[in-house]
């Protein structure tokens, strides 16, 4: 009988094998370790992808992908977030002078800005 090969590697899949014993198991590294947090926004992305992408999700937890996947994505739309935030809050004239005169008023006009925000980052997420 033939001398068995240390590894071998599947052209047709990619995937490389060691030889244990008499059986070849896939040669399968875990990803590098990412410990960027996933965030709100991450966390609110992978639920919408079990709902309505089964494939892309199961694609990227396969490729090891996915934790990298959300926290830019957590990244991109916590930046995104704060310059929306920025532009209303400078277009409705919320400044820390009116901060200083009204605060009921000033938390009230950035609680609104604040949710009219988030929708729009939700619905930019939930829409590409």
């Amino acid at each position: 009988m033939s001398e068995l090969k240390p590894r071998i590697h599947d052209e047709d899949t990619g995937i490389d094998y060691i030889l244990a014993g008499d059986y070849y198991i896939p040669a399968i590294e875990l990803p590098e370790d990412d410990y960027r947090p996933i965030g709100k926004w991450g966390q609110m992305y992978r639920a919408y992808l079990e709902e309505t992408n089964l494939l892309l999700l199961n694609h990227l937890i396969l490729t090891g992908k996915l934790h990298s996947y959300l926290a830019d994505l957590n990244e991109q739309a916590q930046n995104r977030y704060h310059l929306i935030v920025q532009q209303m809050a400078d277009t409705e004239g919320v400044t820390e002078d009116l901060k200083r005169r009204s605060q009921w008023e000033w938390v009230q006009t950035m609680n609104s800005i604040a949710s009219c925000a988030e929708k729009i980052i939700r619905d930019e997420i939930c829409n590409a």
